[in-house]
Parts: structure tokens; sequence; C-alpha cells
């Protein structure tokens, strides 16, 4: 494998095995994450993990406190995260981190499609 190339394997999300997302998923995770990592002018699957995990690896050199902080607020499970590095060891760090990312977002999309707006609520209860 070349440097920099990162190798793809599926995403494990809630004991069903699921794969990178796609186009629709893309787009969602890109918005979502806009405001942490340039994933903007992703147009793959392949492209939205390598960008996320090269992002993470210059976090963890760069800026490792702000990770922890982008980790927190997206709501990355910490033994989530520990337990996939100590299996994982070796493996690149920032590409691990980017799957439990992609997966928690996936997570986010699925609860948000299962779960209906409310209709009925007064205008001084929206957020």
């Amino acid at each position: 494998m070349t440097e920099g190339k990162v190798a793809l394997r599926p995403i494990h999300l809630c004991k069903n095995r699921y794969h990178l997302p796609e186009k629709d998923d893309i787009l969602f995770i890109q918005r979502e994450l806009s405001n942490d990592f340039p994933v903007s002018a992703v147009h793959n699957r392949e492209e939205l993990l390598i960008r996320i995990a090269d992002n993470i690896n210059q976090l963890i050199e760069k800026d490792f406190s702000k990770l922890v902080m982008i980790l927190y607020r997206l709501d990355i499970s910490e033994s989530k995260l520990k337990q996939s590095l100590k299996e994982n060891s070796g493996e690149n760090a920032g590409k691990l981190i980017a799957t439990l990312i992609i997966e928690r977002q996936l997570q986010k999309l699925k609860s948000r499609q299962q779960t209906p707006p409310a209709k009925d609520v007064p205008d001084d209860e929206k957020w």
C-alpha cells in the first residue's frame, strides 16, 4: 500500500455490517462536520474517510485538546474509541477515529429518520 493511502474496511454499526455511507449520507455528514473538518469538496465515501482521517492525524500531532473537544461534541463513545485503538494498535489512528465519527453520524441520521418532527409544538417551545 502506498504512503498516505488508507485501506477501507466495512464499518460495524449496531452489530450489523454497514459499508461507508452513500451519496445522500455523505451530504448529511458533510453538513454535520463542516465546522470541524474541511469535507465540503468530498465526492465519494473513500475520499470522505481519508479526508477526515488526515485531519484527525493533524489534530493528534498539533492540537490534541481540540480533537478531544470535537470528539466530545460529536458524542463519540470514549469506551468505543479506547477499544478500537487498543484492538487495532499499529493501525492508522486517524482512520480508526474517522470510522467512529462516521458511524456516529450515521446513527444520528438513522435516529432523525425514525423520529418524525413534532407538529403541534407551540412556537415558544421550539428550538
